[in-house]
């Protein structure tokens, strides 16, 4: 098993190479697969209703798990659990960003999942980076980031108390921040510095540059559960 699990979506790509370290864990999320392939990189499960898989279908094995289309959850988070149960806490994913405009709500919402589960998603794409921290940092190495490649800082939750930025241009100290406040746009990493962002009660949504080291994720309490089974069905509250 691997803490590291990879997925592929069917979104944008941007030119952009995956990078998919040794030991990983790799998930094609439907359409992804197309991109998988096209990239030469071994997937270790597919899953999806393949609506949007344009090339051959997979093999009907134990590495395919086929959905039925009318379900609730997206193939993306499917691909989530399964990378989950295999032990993966964190996440390189690839195409889920652009596209289209829902999914990428969707995937981000995604992000503050894992973070509440303890675990620690990063979408790249057009050389960006998304993410999300629950009651816990994020904590960069020291960087030589150019200036004007911008960090930003968003709540998730309702309210997220006592998060501090440090190590950055504008440097902030116990602040509390809400889900209609747009008070973390446009930050930037001082050359050389290490920095950190924290939140102490609450989920934050970060971006930052791609170029960046990757953080490590200090979790300031114990995570419980898992993201649970896979979902096959439509909720009953919900009518066609």
């Amino acid at each position: 098993m691997s803490e590291i699990c990879v997925v592929f979506g069917a979104g944008e790509y941007y030119d952009e190479r995956p990078a998919v370290p040794q030991g990983a864990f790799v998930v094609a999320a439907d359409g992804g697969l197309d991109h998988a392939r096209a990239l030469g990189v071994s997937v270790d499960v597919t899953v999806g209703d393949f609506d949007s898989l344009a090339g051959s279908m997979p093999e009907c094995d134990e590495r395919t798990v086929k959905l039925p289309a009318e379900k609730d959850d997206p193939d993306m988070l499917s691909a989530l659990k399964i990378g989950w149960a295999q032990g993966g806490r964190v996440f390189h994913i690839y195409g889920g960003l652009g596209a289209r405009v829902d999914h990428t709500i969707a995937n981000i919402e995604l992000m503050a999942l894992l973070a509440e589960h303890g675990g620690l998603g990063l979408l790249h794409g057009d050389g960006q980076i998304v993410t999300a921290v629950c009651d816990g940092a994020l904590r960069f190495a020291q960087s030589d980031v150019p200036p004007g490649r911008m960090v930003s800082v968003f709540a998730h939750s309702d309210v997220a108390c006592a998060v501090s930025e440090s190590g950055l241009k504008y440097e902030v100290t116990n602040a509390t921040m809400t889900r209609t406040q747009v008070v973390g746009l446009s930050n930037e990493f001082r050359d050389g510095l290490p920095a950190t962002i924290d939140v102490r009660h609450g989920t934050l949504i970060v971006t930052f540059p791609a170029e960046a080291p990757l953080p490590q994720l200090v979790s300031h309490r114990t995570f419980q559960g898992d993201l649970g089974e896979l979902d096959t069905e439509v909720s009953a509250f919900l009518h066609q």
